[in-house]
């Protein structure tokens, strides 16, 4: 194959040019996500099979030949593990990939488990065993070393290599189109807003807390995210779980009080509290009669042990009637899910086309009988 390393604008047109006449692009990013909210793009791989495209998004201004390549529904896209990637499509250009694939979660249609790495996948399609060491290195420092650019093509090069043996694997299973939904699935959740005033219900340890506590931890949570946005700064940086949830609970009048409250962190304190009094003050405008709804812990749902026991059982079955791993059909987490959903709990209140096991291939392999079943069997519960 050709090596290309792309550092101007005249030649990513002149790359994507080329690219745009492939059927099959792998896609890959490198990035760098230690001290930041957004991750920082330090690298753009791409294969078409005769060429590979290392394209450097410090130096190139203009980065759209790229993403127009990204939504041309005529080329497939084939990346391995694409969550971190999706972010960075988004946060660096809004853009939503089409006719994507995901090989890890082909691989997990073909018995290879949930999370089978790229360095497993090329040695097991290969027989070629990588050298991941520069896996963690600065991708934003220049110039990239010899070793990077070997490395950064290799994620690349094989997985357009091993792409139509994995393909042709998979097509004569019944799975090729479950694995396309469930990539879908992973673009759609990326992709779909995040709302900065439901965060609260995410933060360790909000179940703890009263209506009112609630409302403070909904105004500092939210406030947290949006400082975490405007300063890029990764949001524990700007103040930890424990601070909001103590400062939610005891509503401290000044720095001092704020201070010498038990879980709260000095250095969030110092850095950001008067800040942090600003935001309680507030969220002490809110009538009562507009605070969050106390959350209730789904694990202390009168049952729950063992109607999730009963829903276990029921998707092992099923798995082991389509011959594949229950986790592939339900987590624990979309089990969850779906008991959040059943019982109306915590602004649960939502269609069942949204939730995981009652809408895509999930749906008509097993879905309808879930929902029939968990209507008849949990309905008093």
């Amino acid at each position: 194959m050709e090596n290309h390393y792309i550092q101007d604008d005249a030649g990513l047109v002149a790359l994507c040019q080329q690219l745009a006449q492939a059927k099959v692009l792998a896609v890959d990013t490198e990035f760098v996500r230690t001290r930041t909210f957004y991750p920082r793009l330090g690298l753009l791989q791409v294969c078409d099979g005769r060429v590979v495209g290392l394209i450097d998004p410090i130096a190139i201004k203009d980065l759209s030949p790229f993403w127009q390549l990204l939504t041309n529904a005529a080329i497939k896209k084939v990346l391995h593990a694409c969550s971190e990637d999706l972010e960075v499509f988004l946060t660096q250009a809004n853009c939503r990939p089409v006719n994507l694939i995901d090989t890890q979660v082909m691989m997990s249609f073909l018995g290879h488990g949930l999370s089978i790495g790229y360095a497993a996948m090329v040695e097991h399609y290969l027989a070629v065993t990588l050298d991941k060491s520069d896996s963690r290195t600065d991708w934003t420092k220049r110039p990239l070393s010899d070793s990077q650019l070997v490395y950064a093509r290799a994620d690349v090069s094989y997985l357009y290599k091993l792409f139509p043996k994995l393909e042709q694997e998979l097509a004569q299973t019944p799975w090729y189109q479950a694995a396309q939904q469930e990539t879908e699935l992973m673009v759609d959740k990326k992709f779909t807003a995040i709302d900065s005033s439901e965060l609260y219900r995410s933060v360790k340890m909000s179940w703890r807390l009263n209506a009112k506590q609630l409302n403070n931890l909904k105004f500092l949570a939210q406030w947290r995210y949006q400082q975490a946005q405007k300063r890029d700064l990764p949001i524990g940086f700007i103040a930890k779980d424990h601070t909001l949830i103590a400062l939610a609970q005891k509503s401290p009048k000044n720095t001092t009080a704020m201070a010498a409250i038990e879980g709260v962190e000095l250095q969030d304190v110092r850095h950001k509290g008067k800040a942090m009094l600003a935001v309680l003050k507030q969220a002490e405008k809110v009538d009562a009669a507009s605070y969050p709804d106390e959350i209730k812990r789904l694990d202390e749902y009168p049952g729950y042990k063992q109607t999730y026991k009963k829903i276990k059982n029921f998707v092992a079955k099923q798995a082991e009637k389509h011959q594949q791993q229950p986790e592939n059909l339900a987590s624990k987490k979309q089990i969850n899910q779906f008991l959040s959903w059943h019982y109306q709990l915590n602004n649960g209140g939502k269609s069942a086309d949204t939730i995981d096991v009652l809408s895509n291939w999930r749906a008509s392999l097993f879905g309808n009988e879930l929902l029939t079943h968990a209507r008849s069997n949990f309905a008093s519960l």
